[in-house]
């Protein structure tokens, strides 16, 4: 039974000059339930976008984004971002951490938006990325991959039923990238989680199972090459 069902799916950016650049046209895309599935293309593809569609981030022009029957593209923002810290961990290619907090309460903090605070839960995961020693360390303490591996931990913590993960490892040395995706793999067997990886890295995509070419789904990444959309 597929997790996660898109149907028509749709996005355009307008240009400085007025023109619109079609960045998203999937006509169907299936992921059934536990699978993992990596999407393959070069920057400018559109796979950000993509992935920003399907968790709710952004809203398509038009087209449906069916996550466990619920159709996210036709929910409020509010509710959509209600869903998603619920039902989706998404590992950001900028990370996304807040600057503010440590490493473990990024991790809390994301936690506290969906089904609820486990503490051991958040340390037990960031001792498992490496960064058992560096817990009450703020982000502008960590290296580039330490913030990347942090972001990892924050996006599993929650036990989501969808993993999005956006370059995953593009930040990371080939050890640690290997590690992480490893761990992410893991992490998503032991709590059934779906999980959807986008990357242009052949040794990353090489270790995948199911791979498809996001051109291959999607019409705008074969009509143009041109950039603007990651």
């Amino acid at each position: 039974m597929a997790l996660l069902h898109i149907d028509g799916l749709q996005k355009a950016y307008v240009g400085p000059d007025g023109s619109r650049h079609q960045v998203v046209d999937i006509p169907r895309f299936e992921l059934a339930e536990g699978a993992a599935v990596a999407l393959a293309g070069p920057s400018g593809s559109g796979k950000t976008t993509f992935l920003n569609l399907v968790a709710g981030i952004l809203a398509p022009d038009a087209g449906h984004v069916r996550i466990d029957g619920t159709d996210v593209a036709q929910l409020p923002e509010h509710e959509r971002d209600r869903f998603r810290a619920r039902h989706v961990g998404y590992i950001f290619q900028t990370f996304n951490l807040l600057q503010g907090f440590t490493c473990l309460e990024n991790v809390l903090l994301g936690m506290s938006f969906g089904h609820g605070i486990d503490r051991a839960r958040a340390e037990a995961l960031l001792r498992r990325v490496g960064l058992g020693e560096r817990l009450h360390h703020f982000p502008r303490q960590l290296s580039t991959g330490q913030q990347q591996r942090v972001a990892v931990a924050r996006a599993l913590a929650g036990k989501p039923r969808l993993v999005l993960a956006d370059e995953p490892t593009g930040n990371l040395d080939p050890r640690h990238a290997q590690e992480a995706l490893a761990l992410i793999r893991e992490v998503c067997a032991e709590n059934g989680s779906a999980l959807l990886l986008v990357s242009h890295d052949r040794d990353i995509l090489a270790r995948f199972g199911m791979v498809a070419s996001l051109a291959d789904i999607n019409r705008a990444s074969r009509a143009t090459s041109s950039g603007g959309a990651s």
